[in-house]
C-alpha cells in the first residue's frame, strides 16, 4: 500500500514586491511527513487554479495550516478595517468550499491557527480580528522584544504560552489523554461565535476558543488556534494530533 498523500494548502505571498508565489512553511511539510507518515503535496490556495472534486480525489487528507492574513471579514458579515490586513481572498474563495467538501467527503481534515478559522466560518461562524481587544482577554500575538521587533529566538516565540481546558470526555481530551494542556500562541484573529456543527473543545484560560471539532464528520474533522506544526518530533501533545490524523489517512487509504 502506498504512503497517504496530504494535501497542504499554499498562500499567496509576493517575493520582492513583484512577483506572486504560493508558500507554505517547512514546518507543516515536515510535521506531516515526519509524524503523520505521509507525503505533503502542497496545492495552491486559489480557486481559479485548484479544483476541489480533483484535488479529493487525489489527496487522502487535508492540511489548512497557519497564514498571516485574516479570512476577509466578508465572508462572516463584518466590515473589513485596514488595521486587519493582509487578506488572502484567494484562499478564502477555495479554503471555506474545500472544508465543507471533506467533510461531506469524509477526507480527513486538519486545521491549524488560521486552518480551524476557515473551518469556523466555513459552517457559519464568526471571527474576531483582534481577540485581546476584548474584555478579559489575553495578548495571544507572538512574543516581541520592547521595541516592537518579533523576539529572534524562535523557542521563546514558540514556548507555552497558556493552558487550555479539554472537555472532559471529548474527542481532544480521549485522544491527549488528559483535560488541561499548554500550548504556544501566535495569532490575533480567532473564532468568536462558533459555525453550526462546530463543536468547542478546548478553551483557554481567557476564553478563547482553542480546539474544535465538526459535529457529525465520518471523519478526522479537527482544529487547533495553537501551532501544533512547530515541534510535533519532540512535543507530546502535537505529536498525538498529527499521529491521530496520520491514522486517520490510513482508513482513508485502505477505504480507497
Amino acid at each position: 500500500m502506498r504512503k497517504p498523500v496530504v494535501g497542504m494548502i499554499g498562500t499567496s505571498h509576493r517575493v520582492e514586491d513583484r512577483f506572486e508565489v504560493q508558500m507554505i512553511s517547512e514546518r507543516n511539510l515536515r510535521a506531516v511527513a515526519q509524524v503523520a507518515g505521509a507525503l505533503p503535496l502542497m496545492f495552491a490556495g486559489c480557486p481559479e487554479i485548484t479544483e476541489i472534486g480533483a484535488l479529493l480525489d487525489v489527496v487522502d487528507g487535508v492540511v489548512l495550516a497557519g497564514a498571516r492574513a485574516n479570512v476577509h471579514p466578508s465572508r462572516f458579515r463584518a466590515e473589513p478595517n485596514p488595521r486587519h490586513e493582509p487578506y488572502d481572498v484567494n484562499r478564502d474563495g477555495l479554503a471555506l468550499s474545500l472544508a465543507e467538501a471533506c467533510v461531506t467527503r469524509g477526507v480527513p481534515i486538519f486545521g491549524i491557527c488560521r486552518g480551524v478559522q476557515e473551518m469556523n466560518v466555513a459552517f457559519g461562524g464568526s471571527l474576531h480580528p483582534e481577540i485581546r481587544e476584548l474584555p478579559g482577554r489575553l495578548n495571544h500575538r507572538m512574543a516581541r522584544l520592547e521595541n516592537g521587533e518579533i523576539h529572534p529566538d524562535m523557542t521563546v516565540v514558540f514556548a507555552d504560552r497558556h493552558e487550555v481546558r479539554l472537555v472532559q470526555g471529548g474527542v481532544f481530551a480521549r485522544l491527549l489523554g488528559r483535560e488541561t494542556i499548554r500550548v504556544n500562541s501566535l495569532h490575533g484573529q480567532a473564532i468568536l461565535e462558533p459555525g453550526e456543527r462546530v463543536v468547542v473543545e478546548g478553551v483557554a484560560e481567557d476564553g478563547t476558543i482553542e480546539a474544535v471539532r465538526i459535529a457529525d464528520a465520518p471523519a478526522f474533522a479537527l482544529g487547533v488556534q495553537w501551532h501544533a506544526e512547530y515541534d510535533p518530533q519532540r512535543n507530546p501533545i502535537n505529536r498525538a494530533l498529527f499521529e491521530a490524523f496520520g491514522e486517520a489517512l490510513l482508513v482513508r487509504r485502505r477505504a480507497a
